[in-house]
């Protein structure tokens, strides 16, 4: 004999009471994590690091389309961010453009920075001495030798001039007991000092 299934409690008389369902749509499983990058963009708004905040939040809305939720409260802090964020200033296209961005990054010891703009003028202008002679610097305060004494040895035969600041130039001081970047200027004062001998012996005076 088949057993019958329990029928459903009947409470005060009345009908048993429907399940409820769940209309909630699921998460999708990119919520999480567009989330956590609108938190750390909202974290490092709170240091003041606009800049940075400025790129965080902008990624929410480029990598994360999808979450239409989060982009009202994206862009109303990214309103924030672009009133004090530093302004972008235009990559450097000319040569004195680039010899001025690079001349800025020295100063603020950012060397790399300095080497990538001064190679461009470099290639475009192989026997810019000036160009050559802040390579040497750039070079010399990140350590690499060689090539500082290389671009300054190269900067000196275009320019003789450049000799005599790279002797009292406190940039090159990290080259200053480095033995070839005291031969490279001895050799430069020799060079000359035997042009000067060759010109007197080739126009002796004449006698009065």
């Amino acid at each position: 004999m088949a057993k019958q299934r329990p029928q459903p409690k009947v409470k005060d008389g009345g009908p048993a009471a429907p399940a409820v369902l769940s209309t909630a749509p699921p998460r999708r499983s990119t919520y999480v994590e567009a989330v956590a990058l609108y938190e750390k963009g909202l974290e490092t708004l709170q240091r003041h690091d606009y800049d940075m905040a400025l790129e965080l939040l902008q990624s929410v809305l480029t990598r994360f389309p999808e979450e239409k939720e989060l982009h009202e409260r994206v862009r109303l802090y990214l309103n924030v961010c672009e009133r004090h964020a530093t302004p972008r200033v235009a990559a450097p296209r000319t040569v004195q453009e680039r010899l001025y961005a690079s001349t800025l990054a020295i100063n603020g010891g950012q060397y790399d920075e300095a080497i990538s703009h001064l190679r461009l003028v470099r290639d475009e202008d192989p026997d810019n001495d000036y160009a050559l002679y802040m390579l040497a610097v750039a070079h010399a305060q990140r350590g690499d030798h060689a090539e500082a004494v290389a671009h300054l040895e190269r900067s000196i035969a275009l320019n003789s001039e450049n000799r005599a600041q790279a002797r009292h130039d406190p940039d090159l001081d990290p080259l200053r007991d480095d033995e070839a970047f005291r031969s490279a200027l001895e050799r430069h004062t020799s060079r000359q000092g035997e042009t000067s001998r060759l010109f007197r012996s080739s126009h002796p005076r004449t006698a009065r």
